[in-house]
């Protein structure tokens, strides 16, 4: 060991950064600022974690600061005192690291909270927006689905708007099941001719309490006076079948804000009843990753496009949760897995408890980030 030396001061300032700034996973810009101090203070005063998260999705240059819940460090103004400095260098690193670790997780879910409002529904309440949360077309040997109203332009868009699962998602995927009426003459399938995504905010959000406007009315059009699009996705055809068709975005999206708009774009089918064209939908479905409640944002300005907002942290609410799916459960990993006690010793500490945790599949870091505490994980 006393022949060891470190290769960072023998490559320099730049070809170091140009190293570590290729890494593409966070865990292993957390494992170099575990080698020692020197490594450490080059990967926090760097920012590597951060500009990884940048790399991932460029949205993050809209963060105006963090704040972490448990340790509020606020923004510094020009010519703060240096250990200021330092310790929200060191609360960048923490969260971003966390953040970028969200991102390249694999665990996925339904992210859709709740069905806002619709453009246009024909008969309410029977044929609401909320059937369409309903994984199922019948229900009680019911049918259940939304149906636009009638229109004799077939070109007549719809827009189905929903609330997802957290202000922060992580969008892969968007499923939609076109409805099939049992009930009429000839099995007629309403469907759209194609399908766009809309993700965003609101610049007025919605009053505390109110789940949604009245969907079957006008209100719709106050959804989209206020509604700001961050990202808008090519248009897909979508067929005219009875099956849940499967929209892979092409990458993964980060949503920020909690608003999806389904852009239903022209009609194909025709009602015999009445001659006018509709569209119907059973089932939408969203697959992603919600990072509520470990992170959310907080506009500093919702009028503005693409405006700036605060990103908050709170490692406490994402307490063992796990970062993937897995098929071993907590009983049947080894039991010196499932309790290992880390003495934290100095500043490294954090850094070696994120890489246990990395390996054992746990999101949260417990424990303060420079405390000489034991720790569980």
């Amino acid at each position: 060991m006393d022949k060891c030396s470190d290769f960072l001061p023998w490559l320099g300032l730049d070809a170091s950064m140009q190293i570590l700034m290729n890494f593409d996973d966070p865990a292993d810009l957390v494992r170099a600022s575990a080698v020692s101090r020197a490594w450490r203070e080059f990967v926090i005063a760097n920012g590597f974690c951060k500009n990884l998260c940048l790399r991932m999705f460029p949205e993050i240059s809209k963060v105006a600061h963090v704040i972490e819940v448990n340790n509020m460090i606020e923004p510094l103004d020009i010519g703060s005192h240096s250990s200021l400095e330092w310790g929200s260098l060191k609360r960048d690193h923490r969260v971003y690291a966390h953040l970028a670790h969200s991102f390249t997780s694999f665990r996925r879910k339904d992210c859709i909270l709740k069905a806002i409002s619709a453009s246009s529904t024909d008969n309410y309440p029977e044929e609401s927006i909320d059937n369409t949360l309903q994984p199922s077309d019948r229900i009680e040997q019911r049918p259940s689905y939304w149906s636009s109203k009638g229109q004799s332009n077939p070109a007549m868009p719809e827009t189905l708007t929903y609330r997802l699962a957290s202000r922060l998602c992580v969008i892969s995927e968007i499923s939609i099941q076109p409805f099939q009426a049992f009930f009429q003459f000839g099995y007629p399938i309403y469907s759209a001719k194609a399908v766009r995504f809309r993700m965003g905010y609101l610049k007025e959000p919605l009053e505390a309490g109110s789940d949604h406007v009245d969907k079957y009315s006008t209100d719709h059009g106050y959804i989209e006076d206020n509604f700001i699009s961050t990202y808008v996705s090519p248009e897909y055809p979508m067929a005219q079948e009875n099956s849940l068709q499967k929209y892979e975005l092409p990458e993964p999206v980060l949503c920020i804000g909690g608003i999806l708009q389904v852009d239903l774009l022209g009609r194909v089918q025709r009602q015999q009843m009445d001659g006018l064209f509709y569209i119907c939908v059973s089932h939408v479905k969203v697959v992603g990753r919600p990072l509520l409640p470990t992170f959310d944002v907080e506009f500093l300005d919702r009028r503005e496009k693409f405006g700036k907002w605060i990103l908050k942290y709170n490692p406490q609410a994402g307490c063992c949760m796990p970062l993937a799916r897995s098929s071993e459960d907590e009983t049947s990993v080894p039991s010196h897995f499932r309790v290992f006690r880390l003495r934290q010793r100095g500043a490294r500490g954090w850094e070696q408890q994120m890489i246990i945790n990395t390996l054992l599949g746990n999101v949260a870091v417990v424990g303060d980030y420079d405390s000489d505490e034991e720790v569980v994980v």
